[in-house]
């Protein structure tokens, strides 16, 4: 049975996430920051902004095919100027540090498990190929977590364990509100159809969650 482990399963597209993977017939573990319950899964308490006591949560935790780095926040309202710098560094603990703590973490129940693959969500609005002030600490924060992920997919290539990034899109969550394009539903099937198929020979890319290659 594929063993999966969805962060930030609380809610949005984690929490989509882990039901998808339910009905799949995967075994689901989760991690929320508080007491949370949902059918299926095995939720781990799991504060992201402390990253030292990140490594005790995963401790023992069984062979793992499949860890998708999904937990996240969205920042202070953030401009180039007047920013919140406390809390620009809470959006770049939670966004861009966390999920390589998580990852080296989960690093023995990973190896554990042949052909496992690790996917982090990023977001459009990393993109370089544009100039944007709005939302600044989560741009910087995905953009950061894009290299972070890029460096595991080459320390980890030599073991057979791949290391994609994923574009969920403009999703109708509480951080992308109600007008936008994609459902979480939809966002987190086409993410499981990914991790699904993705092979080391493709570590280091960048998908949109309906699969196809896109820029940094």
């Amino acid at each position: 049975m594929t063993h999966v482990l969805v962060t930030g399963c609380n809610r949005g597209i984690g929490r989509a996430l882990a039901e998808a993977a339910v009905k799949r017939g995967w075994q689901v573990t989760g991690t929320a920051r508080t007491d949370f319950e949902l059918p299926g899964v095995e939720v781990l308490a799991c504060e992201m902004t402390d990253i030292k006591g990140v490594a005790a949560v995963f401790d023992g935790l069984p062979p793992l095919d499949i860890l998708i780095n999904n937990a996240g926040i969205y920042g202070p309202d953030s401009q180039a100027f007047g920013m919140d710098y406390g809390g620009f560094a809470e959006v770049l603990a939670v966004n861009s540090i966390a999920p390589l703590a998580v990852t080296e973490a989960c690093l023995p129940a990973l190896r554990a498990q042949a052909g496992s693959r690790v996917l982090s969500i990023s977001s459009q609005m990393s993109f370089m190929g544009y100039r944007k002030s709005t939302r600044l600490a989560y741009r910087a924060s995905k953009a950061a977590l894009n290299k972070v992920m890029q460096g595991v997919a080459t320390d980890l290539e030599h073991e057979g364990i791949a290391s994609v990034l994923i574009d969920p899109g403009w999703v109708r969550t509480d951080m992308g509100g109600p007008s936008a394009d994609e459902t979480p539903g939809a966002v987190a099937r086409g993410i499981l159809d990914i991790a699904e198929r993705v092979t080391v020979a493709e570590t280091g890319k960048f998908f949109r969650f309906t699969g196809e290659e896109r820029d940094f």
